[in-house]
């Protein structure tokens, strides 16, 4: 398979909804593939279509647990279902996220603690995960992505205003803009 170059904030594919996926066939699962592959040279927990400039509603997530269970999979036109978050102030340890389209940096982001993922897999099998934690925000930030938000989109002051100084600093928000796993220098994120 092969790894694919990420899009970095601007690009006008990350900040559209996306499309449903409406055919479950070889291109797809190409797709998927590529996607896997992309995720774990970034190296990231979950890639969504638009990152890698595919305008579909999809995402791709690998993430292993404390109990050393690994929660991985493809989820296509998912649903996704998600108690109120907490009112609360984020907090720079526990609530820190990365995202792999706005490369090598992180901030506090307060998510909701559950979410249930209802979706389809490769093959065009109906699947449901009930999903807690770091899972659960995985989710949450991937799903985001498929509705045209990046992560940072949603950060509260004074780290909205850090992640705008960055991104006028690199000269970030204009479209085409890519970086390239493997190659380039940037690590982790969703």
């Amino acid at each position: 398979m092969a790894v694919l170059p990420i899009r970095i904030s601007g690009d006008a594919v990350l900040h559209a909804p996306a499309l449903p996926v409406t055919a479950f066939d070889a291109e797809l699962h190409e797709l998927v593939a590529n996607m896997i592959d992309t995720m774990h040279a970034a190296p990231g927990v979950g890639l969504a279509a638009p990152q890698v400039g595919v305008p579909l509603r999809l995402f791709v997530y690998e993430y292993t647990d404390s109990d050393a269970v690994v929660h991985s999979g493809a989820a296509i036109n998912p649903v996704l279902l998600i108690s109120p978050p907490p009112v609360a102030d984020a907090d720079e340890d526990t609530d820190s996220e990365g995202c792999l389209s706005f490369p090598g940096e992180r901030f506090p982001l307060v998510r909701s603690s559950d979410a249930v993922l209802r979706a389809f897999d490769v093959d065009g099998v109906a699947f449901e995960v009930e999903a807690s934690g770091w899972l659960a925000r995985i989710f949450q930030h991937e799903f985001d992505h498929l509705n045209g938000y990046l992560y940072v989109d949603r950060l509260e002051f004074p780290y909205a205003k850090a992640a705008a100084k960055i991104s006028r600093k690199r000269s970030w928000g204009s479209p085409g803009q890519s970086w390239m796993p493997g190659v380039d220098t940037f690590e982790g994120g969703a």
